[in-house]
């Protein structure tokens, strides 16, 4: 396949090419959401619909992004993040579903994956994905009917690959490790990664009571499994997973599985994770090396919560960068490192050609 590259810059408008603009239009709230998270020149101003010959990517913190494939608006995770402050992140959950996703990709249970998945189905009609246990969780979360597509269950063995088509998109999902403390690999040794609080966010933006109080009571919501996914369309390719698992201790076979697979064009992963007290970056390094991607995006490193994270991202970008040179030059992937709030809703950032 030709490698498309990134755009690191503004898409060319090129006469609003791949827009259907003789399609019916959509709501206002959604053509307003959906030039703000895709960039205006990505969106027709008139009908709402989003480029086809483009994947647009836009991070709203954590694990959460809104993905636009081929004109295809979708959701990976599912939590505008709050709790341990409020506004950090410029949206709300009405904004993300006035987008008008198709699907809602769940990566794993937690409340700071999941929190909103199933308000965000009963806004916006869109059907959550994931294992049983989060269409579940999601359905008891909305209150109301809302559409699921279970692909597994939480008592899939590691290494479990089911294959699916979701309009048009072909996806992988394999259930692999959520991220764990593990002894110091001695064959590997690296240092505690524990970056240094920062409470500027959240002196900048305190939590409001209802969002504290919100957090605290979604706290114990249950894991439910951990998937990978791979989306293909038209040869490009988006590996997403939004934690990173010891997988040399839990899942040895995983990293040749995910070898096993088209070989992807852009790679979304989570870089902060339980493993980082004992084995710092060695985790990131063994999903990175699997994906054998030539872009890397790293995730799940802002200042999302207290006391778990504490600190903006560049608290992680050091130990990233000098984890990621320990990969030989012709495999190691390029960085696109993502700063918060910086490059929220930027998705001039992770622009792609189809």
């Amino acid at each position: 396949m030709t490698r498309r590259g990134v755009l690191a810059g503004a898409v060319a408008s090129a006469a609003a090419v791949g827009l259907a603009g003789t399609a019916a239009a959509l709501p206002p709230a959604t053509i307003a959401a959906r030039r703000k998270f895709f960039g205006s020149r990505n969106v027709d101003p008139r009908t709402g619909r989003v480029r086809a010959d483009r994947v647009v990517i836009s991070w709203f913190g954590c694990t959460s992004y809104a993905v636009a494939f081929a004109g295809r608006v979708m959701l990976l995770d599912a939590w505008v993040p709050r709790g341990a402050h409020s506004g950090y992140v410029p949206t709300t959950v009405a904004e993300v579903a006035a987008l008008r996703p198709f699907a809602i990709f769940i990566g794993h249970g937690h409340f700071d994956h999941a929190r909103d998945a199933g308000d965000l189905a009963r806004l916006s009609g869109a059907t959550v994905v994931g294992t049983a246990e989060h269409c579940a969780q999601a359905a008891r979360q909305a209150g109301a009917p809302i559409r699921t597509r279970a692909v597994g269950a939480e008592s899939d063995p590691y290494g479990t690959h089911r294959r699916f088509r979701a309009r048009k998109l072909r996806v992988s999902a394999i259930r692999h490790p959520h991220s764990a403390i593990k002894a110091p690999d001695v064959t590997d040794p690296h240092a505690p990664l524990v970056p240094l609080p920062d409470l500027s966010t959240n002196l900048a933006h305190p939590p409001s009571l209802c969002d504290l109080l919100d957090t605290v009571g979604h706290a114990g919501d249950a894991e439910g499994g951990v998937l990978l996914y791979q989306f293909r369309f038209r040869g490009f390719r988006l590996l997403w997973h939004d934690s990173v698992g010891p997988l040399i201790e839990d899942a040895p076979t995983l990293p040749a599985l995910i070898r096993s697979l088209p070989r992807s064009d852009v790679h979304l992963g989570a870089v902060q994770g339980f493993g980082q007290l004992t084995n710092g970056m060695r985790d990131v390094r063994s999903y990175v090396q699997a994906a054998r991607a030539p872009l890397f995006v790293p995730g799940h490193h802002d200042d999302w919560g207290v006391p778990v994270v504490s600190t903006q991202a560049g608290g992680y970008r050091a130990a990233l960068e000098a984890e990621l040179a320990r990969i030989p030059a012709a495999d190691r992937p390029r960085l696109r490192w993502m700063e918060d709030p910086a490059h929220y809703l930027r998705p001039r950032r992770l622009t792609f050609r189809l």
